[in-house]
C-alpha cells in the first residue's frame, strides 16, 4: 500500500502580513490593537466575575447572569478575531471593532446620566480613542489591501 505524503499537498493560501513584518506596523495600529486588547481583557474579567457570582449563588437572576457571561465572552472572541485580522491587514476586521466602540460609547453615555464613575469614564474614553484610531489614515491603509501599491 503506497504511503501518502501530506507535505506534498498544497496548504490553503493564507493572507500575507504587511510587508516588513511587525516593525513596519503603523504606531496607530499598534495603539489600536492595545486598546482593543484592554477591552478583551475587561470583557473576560467581567464575565469571570459574573460567573463566580452566579456559581456562589449571589446572583439575583441566573438567566441574566448566564446571558451576560455568554455575551461578554462572545464579544471578547469576536474582538480577538478582529485583532488578528487587523494585524494581518484584513479590512473586514475594522467593522466589528467599530460596532463595539459605538455600542460601548452609547452605553457609557447613558450610564453617565445616572452617575459619573471612573469605570464609565474610562470605557467612554477608550471607546472614543479606539474609534478615532480605527479611522486614521495609516490604520485604514494598513488594513486595506487595495490601497497598497502593487509590487
Amino acid at each position: 500500500m503506497p504511503s501518502r505524503d501530506r507535505s506534498a499537498a498544497s496548504p490553503e493560501p493564507r493572507p500575507t502580513p504587511p510587508p516588513g513584518g511587525p516593525s513596519s506596523r503603523p504606531a496607530a495600529l499598534t495603539a489600536l490593537v492595545a486598546g482593543v486588547g484592554v477591552e478583551i481583557v475587561a470583557l473576560v474579567v467581567g464575565a469571570l466575575v459574573i460567573l463566580v457570582e452566579l456559581v456562589r449563588g449571589g446572583s439575583q437572576s441566573a438567566g441574566v447572569s448566564g446571558f451576560l457571561v455568554v455575551f461578554a465572552l462572545g464579544v471578547a472572541a469576536v474582538l480577538a478575531a478582529s485583532v488578528r485580522g487587523l494585524l494581518r491587514g484584513q479590512r473586514w476586521a475594522r467593522s466589528p471593532v467599530a460596532t463595539w466602540q459605538i455600542l460601548q460609547g452609547v452605553v457609557a453615555v447613558s450610564s453617565l446620566q445616572v452617575g459619573v464613575t471612573p469605570w464609565v469614564v474610562a470605557a467612554l474614553v477608550l471607546a472614543l480613542a479606539v474609534l478615532v484610531l480605527l479611522m486614521l489614515r495609516p490604520v485604514v491603509e494598513a488594513t486595506t489591501r487595495d490601497a497598497r501599491p502593487a509590487s
